[in-house]
C-alpha cells in the first residue's frame, strides 16, 4: 500500500513533481460502515459545538472544522444520512428502530462491495435472521455477546453489511436512480486545502 511505501522507515519519498491519487486511510470514506461511523461522529461533534455556541461558548469561532460555517450553521446541512446499522453488530438497536415504524422499507449493502453488488431491499426482520444468529437475542431485546474467539469464528462466516433506511421518493434523471463522481485534489492536510473539478461523470 501507499502507506507502507512511504513509512518513515523506508526513507522513500515522493518528489516535488509526482502525485499520488490516494490518500491515507482511505478506506474511512470508502467503506460504508466506516463512512456512516465517521459521519456520525463528525455530526455529534457539531451537536456539541452547536450547544456551545447556544450557550455563548462556542470554541470554533464561527468556522467549525475549518468550514467557513459556525456549527450552528452546519449541523441541518448534515442531515443526509438515512438512519444506518451495521450488521450483525448492531442488529439489536435495529429491530427497535425496525418495530419503531415497521411499515418502513431498508436497504441492505455489504460494506466492502461496490457496484450494486449484494444489494437488495427488505421489509421483514425474518429476512436478515441469518445475519442475527449468534450476535443478539432472539427478541431483540439485548445483546447476548458470545466469547471473542466464538464471534471472530462467526464473522469470518457472516459478511457484514450496513442496513439503512430506504429513501422511497428519491431524486431521478430520466426516472433512473444516479450517483456523482467528482474529483477532488487535496493539497494540503494542515490547513486542510482541497479543490474540486467542476466536471465529473453521473
Amino acid at each position: 500500500t501507499i502507506k507502507q511505501i512511504f513509512a518513515p522507515e523506508n526513507g522513500i519519498r515522493l518528489g516535488d513533481h509526482q502525485i499520488v491519487n490516494h490518500f491515507p486511510n482511505h478506506y474511512e470514506l470508502t467503506r460504508k460502515d466506516l463512512m456512516v461511523k465517521n459521519i456520525t461522529r463528525w455530526r455529534k461533534a457539531c451537536e456539541k459545538e452547536a450547544a456551545l455556541e447556544a450557550n455563548g461558548a462556542g470554541q470554533s469561532n464561527g468556522n467549525f472544522n475549518n468550514t467557513g460555517m459556525s456549527a450552528t450553521e452546519l449541523l441541518p446541512k448534515l442531515d443526509f444520512v438515512p438512519a444506518t446499522f451495521s450488521l450483525p453488530s448492531d442488529y439489536s438497536l435495529f429491530v427497535e428502530e425496525f418495530r419503531r415504524r415497521p411499515d418502513r422499507t431498508w436497504i441492505m449493502k455489504p460494506v466492502g462491495k461496490a457496484q450494486g453488488k449484494g444489494i437488495f431491499l427488505i421489509n421483514k426482520l425474518t429476512q436478515i435472521k441469518k445475519w442475527s444468529n449468534g450476535y443478539a437475542a432472539k427478541d431483540g431485546s439485548s445483546a447476548q455477546w458470545k466469547s471473542a474467539e466464538e464471534r471472530r469464528a462467526e464473522n469470518e462466516k457472516t459478511e457484514s453489511y450496513i442496513v439503512s433506511r430506504y429513501v422511497q421518493d428519491p431524486l431521478l434523471i430520466g426516472g433512473k436512480k444516479f450517483d456523482l463522481r467528482v474529483y477532488v485534489v487535496v493539497t494540503s492536510y494542515r490547513p486542510l486545502r482541497a479543490f474540486t473539478s467542476r466536471l465529473g461523470f453521473a
